[in-house]
């Protein structure tokens, strides 16, 4: 059964912005104003007429009322909520849907006091380790690219007026099968940048904004250079749209607004290199063959899966991916996610998820079928990937990649050829901390919002035992 459209906030919203009355919005969309009042309040669902009529009469398109971005409130709302419970019962999945429906800004506060309040947390348990170190360490670093992170989580990892402008840029690059000559005379022509290459120096890329020179490592990739040509030509030529970008979002700090506009220009060089339509259209016609898409491009790999997680454009999309990059040690260093999976705000994630066996075989796609906790099946893939630095002395910087969409795609993917997509599946969830299953023999640790019991004279394969979740919880 489809599931009932709640559209209040979202209307009221859109109709308060115009300055409509409750009474002259219910004329325009030939509604009675009592039903109008009912929508609002999230006391009717809207059907498929009213929806037709409300993108007819704001002149918006369907996508806006997508309930996806709720989706992913709600289960960030569920792991906050499941976090800070304690002993009390956390609330229902009804309620948290019925708090992001009703009061969506309540619930994006909220989740903001919760990361502070688990920051504060983090630190107190942490100060043992932290006297007589700087006071500005790590934890407290890590905040503003929460924020950023989140800013890009709820955008859907799409930002319109920087693909667009990217989009109509790149038509202009000079077309001779050598993307990084091509970024270098733009540069060249549109802003005055002289481009040198130096080896091995101690940056990816350096720019002197009195001389007008863009260093970069010579060593590097070619493809990890024409990024930063990507990023340097994005970063002037868009300067008013990325600032507009950061007005908008209204970041709490100068170094959160600062990471953004990094990540803004990334983006932008991102959809420079792989512009809309084209990348799209090629994704389609390789079956999102990312080795024949990265060599069409001549772009990286990494750089292939992230841009097909961004190809959520109204009236255009792509299919709808996650991507996550995964450091040795477990931690997620990038998500984006225009699907249901979730990723864990806190923790490390499921081991049984696949990206993190792509460092045993480094090089080698894995792809698997797996199956989340509220039914939902994904192919996911993984591969390891090596960003090289120079020198024998430096580390190399080793990730594992992942990449995934739901199995109703499958026959869009080269990856599904041969999976029986109705056989059994890798039983993955989010992370061991918010995990409902109660069978699984991987956990790290138990929930937090489990009852757990510890047999005397019994051991399984973890030492306690949990109690099941109510029915009506998920």
């Amino acid at each position: 059964m489809a599931e009932k459209l709640f559209l209040g906030a979202k209307l009221r919203k859109l109709r308060e912005a115009r300055g409509w009355t409750l009474e002259a919005c219910a004329d325009r969309l030939g509604l009675s104003p009592s039903y109008l009042s009912q929508i609002e309040t999230n006391q009717r669902p809207a059907t498929a007429r009213v929806l037709i009529a409300l993108t007819r009469a704001f002149h918006v398109d369907a996508s806006l009322f997508d309930l996806e971005g709720d989706a992913r409130l709600i289960a960030d709302l569920r792991e906050a909520t499941t976090d800070i419970a304690g002993q009390a019962e956390p609330p229902t999945a009804a309620e948290l849907k019925q708090a992001v429906a009703n009061t969506p800004r309540l619930a994006r506060q909220f989740l903001a006091l919760h990361q502070t309040f688990r920051r504060l947390d983090e630190r107190v348990k942490a100060l043992d380790d932290t006297l007589g170190r700087d006071e500005h360490g790590a934890s407290v670093a890590l905040l503003p690219y929460e924020e950023v992170r989140d800013f890009f989580h709820y955008r859907d990892n799409y930002i319109d007026t920087l693909d667009t402008a990217a989009e109509a840029l790149a038509t202009t690059l000079v077309q001779d099968g050598q993307i990084e000559r091509a970024l270098e005379a733009a540069l060249s022509q549109a802003h005055g940048v002289r481009v040198a290459y130096v080896a091995g120096q101690d940056a990816l890329r350096r720019y002197d904004p009195a001389s007008r020179v863009l260093t970069l490592d010579a060593w590097q990739p070619g493809a990890t250079r024409s990024f930063q040509l990507a990023h340097q030509l994005a970063l002037l030529s868009f300067r008013d749209l990325i600032e507009a970008e950061l007005d908008q979002a209204a970041f709490r700090t100068d170094a959160a607004r600062d990471v953004a506009r990094v990540g803004l220009a990334n983006y932008a060089a991102g959809a420079l290199l792989l512009p809309y339509r084209a990348f799209l259209e090629a994704a389609r016609e390789e079956k999102h063959d990312i080795d024949r898409l990265r060599t069409r491009f001549q772009v990286s790999f990494e750089q292939v899966c992230h841009r097909l997680s961004t190809l959520q454009r109204p009236g255009w999309r792509g299919v709808p991916f996650y991507f996550a990059r995964v450091d040795m040690a477990g931690n997620i260093t990038k998500r984006h996610s225009a699907t249901r999976f979730q990723f864990a705000r806190f923790g490390g994630a499921c081991p049984l998820w696949n990206v993190h066996e792509a460092f045993a075989a480094p090089d080698r796609i894995g792809v698997q079928l797996a199956e989340m906790p509220d039914g939902s099946r994904y192919i996911s893939i993984a591969r390891s990937v090596s960003k090289p630095s120079g020198s024998y002395l430096a580390n190399d910087r080793r990730y594992a990649l992942s990449l995934g969409c739901e199995v109703e795609h499958a026959g869009a993917l080269v990856y599904a050829a041969g999976l029986d997509l109705n056989g059994p599946a890798a039983r993955i969830g989010v992370s061991c901390r918010i995990c409902e299953r109660t069978d699984c023999t991987q956990r790290a640790f138990p929930p937090l919002d489990r009852t757990l019991h510890v047999p005397e004279h019994e051991r399984g394969v973890v030492p306690y035992v949990l109690d099941g979740p109510r029915p009506d919880r998920y």
